[in-house]
């Protein structure tokens, strides 16, 4: 038998090395190829569940938690994002978010404001907070005032907190541009606003003050006599100046007052808006208002408020732009139903027309006048594109734009004839339209306020608007939105006004009922002469409405 040679050998030797170091190689490239596939099937996993939570959570309350968030690298994009966050300052940090998410997310969904709030707006509200934490219900101040509630009449001293006590009345939209009103005067004459909850106010909107409540609370005495209080009450202050009761005495006041400022208030409640009853209001612990109106433009004709309001708002039709954002914010319920309609209608548009009709179509058969008002409107102003009647067909040059038409009307008509005109005809350059109204009207769980704020609030979302003359609903779309519309007129005698609308020249809404009177001249006056920033309104020749000059 042959003996095999223990000699080494250098050829095997590198066959072995070589064949060693490929099988080594080998192995490390299988593990690296396992392991690459495994990240690869993992990142699909991730991307799949990504790809399911974003088909269903958006019907979900899950997809309310995701919050903007800056990178924490870089510090001036983080400030950036607060900033924004924050809308420039008016709001504060000092709450929880998830205790109302779209106080924080709503700046994602709108476009940047091209206002900004005034240093001196701003330091006002952090002091307006402090005084309500120090005033608002259940604070030691707010129970010693609430002991004067039932006297007759109190030393002429000046109480440690003062109250105005709005009480709730009228539609949705009334009471916001109301609020807004009370919530000015509280800050020009340093009084604490409670508002009356009624059946829902704490169901729509978030708590805009932190720490505290402006809620009345439930145990306030005389409920049933809030409820009844109207023009004829006898502690009305317009009623005591009619019958000249101590409205100017010096030696004392009257612990609290009504103040009837409704649409159908007489020219006794007007003089709330004179100097002179001002300042004898200043010593009444507890004012309490009913109101419908958007009154701040009357309140800039107040001599003693001038400077203050000046300094406060040097753009003068950002007063409830400004006002408005800080105030509301939907409550977790109702933003949630915002939030998911906006997603999946909304967001992917490159451009948001909103389209709000309210009493334009009164009239029978006026419908199809208005839709021609509209149609004509939009594609005169470059809003809508017009359709190409010729052709079935249009291949656009680039990339077609998108754009979503938001209808907001109680009318279903305008929403299923505009849609079958897009859908029957192209647009002339190649734009998909889409056309959408909310449906919330259909969910019989949603109470109707509820669906009045979402569809509101939605339409504030839009880039573009337009809107019915003289509504109050289109007034809170347009300040929040931060929005000058187009203005629809009614149909006079069966046409289409010419032009078929035009530009709002401010963003302000209109004060419908202002009174006519001159405190200094004691006559009646064409109120809109007095100073360049309050005039006539676009929409309603009768009202106020403050401008820009």
């Amino acid at each position: 038998m042959r003996r095999l040679s223990n000699k080494p050998n250098a050829e095997n030797d590198n066959i072995i090395s070589a064949t060693t170091t490929w099988k080594c190689e080998l192995k490390w490239m299988s593990l690296l190829g396992i392991s690459v596939a495994f990240l690869m099937g993992f990142s699909g996993l991730f991307s799949l569940s990504v790809v399911l939570q974003d088909t269903f959570l958006p019907f979900s309350h899950s997809s309310l938690l995701h919050f903007h968030q800056g990178y924490d690298t870089d510090s001036s994009e983080s400030s950036q994002s607060d900033n924004n966050d924050l809308l420039g300052g008016l709001l504060t940090k000092g709450f929880e978010k998830g205790s109302c998410l779209s106080r924080y997310q709503a700046s994602l969904h709108r476009k940047m404001s091209s206002y900004t709030p005034s240093s001196y707006l701003v330091s006002k509200l952090r002091a307006y907070e402090r005084l309500h934490q120090r005033c608002g219900p259940n604070t030691e101040s707010y129970n010693k005032t609430l002991e004067l509630i039932d006297s007759a009449r109190i030393p002429d001293t000046a109480s440690d907190c003062n109250y105005l006590l709005w009480l709730s009345f009228s539609a949705l939209e009334n009471r916001i541009l109301s609020i807004t009103s009370a919530f000015l005067y509280v800050i020009l004459t340093d009084r604490v606003l409670l508002i009356d909850r009624g059946s829902d106010m704490d169901d729509l909107f978030c708590e805009p003050f932190p720490d505290t409540s402006w809620l009345l609370p439930v145990n306030f005495p005389f409920p049933n006599q809030l409820l009844s209080f109207d023009q004829k009450s006898g502690m009305s202050n317009g009623n005591m100046l009619r019958n000249n009761i101590n409205s100017n005495s010096n030696s004392s006041y009257p612990s609290s007052l009504y103040l009837y400022l409704a649409r159908d208030y007489d020219e006794y409640d007007q003089l709330f808006f004179c100097d002179r009853e001002q300042r004898f209001l200043h010593n009444v612990p507890w004012l309490i208002m009913k109101t419908d109106n958007y009154f701040i433009p009357s309140l800039f004709l107040i001599p003693s408020f001038e400077k203050k309001l000046h300094d406060l708002f040097p753009q003068k039709e950002t007063v409830f732009h400004f006002l408005g954002r800080y105030l509301f914010h939907p409550t977790n319920s109702v933003w949630g139903l915002i939030l998911r309609y906006y997603d999946a209608y909304l967001s992917k548009a490159d451009e948001k027309v909103g389209i709000q009709i309210g009493e334009l179509d009164a009239g029978a058969g006026s419908s199809h006048h208005v839709l021609d008002e509209i149609m004509a409107c939009g594609i005169e102003e470059g809003l809508l594109p017009p359709l190409n009647q010729q052709e079935e067909v249009v291949i656009p040059n680039a990339t077609p734009k998108l754009k979503a038409l938001l209808i907001i009307s109680l009318n279903s008509g305008y929403y299923e004839s505009i849609k079958n005109m897009y859908w029957e005809k192209p647009a002339v350059n190649g734009e998909i339209v889409t056309i959408h109204q909310p449906r919330f009207q259909e969910m019989e769980k949603w109470t109707h306020n509820r669906m009045v704020w979402a569809e509101m609030y939605l339409l504030s979302l839009t880039d573009v608007m337009l809107t019915s003359s003289g509504s109050t609903f289109g007034y809170v779309a347009q300040g929040l939105g931060g929005l000058k519309p187009w203005i629809l007129d009614k149909p006079e005698n069966g046409t289409v006004p010419n032009p078929p609308c035009r530009r709002a020249v401010s963003v302000e809404p209109c004060f419908h009922a202002p009174p006519l009177y001159d405190c200094k001249a004691k006559r009646g006056v064409n109120i809109s002469d007095l100073v360049p920033y309050v005039r006539l309104c676009d929409d309603m020749s009768w009202g106020l409405q403050l401008v820009d000059t």
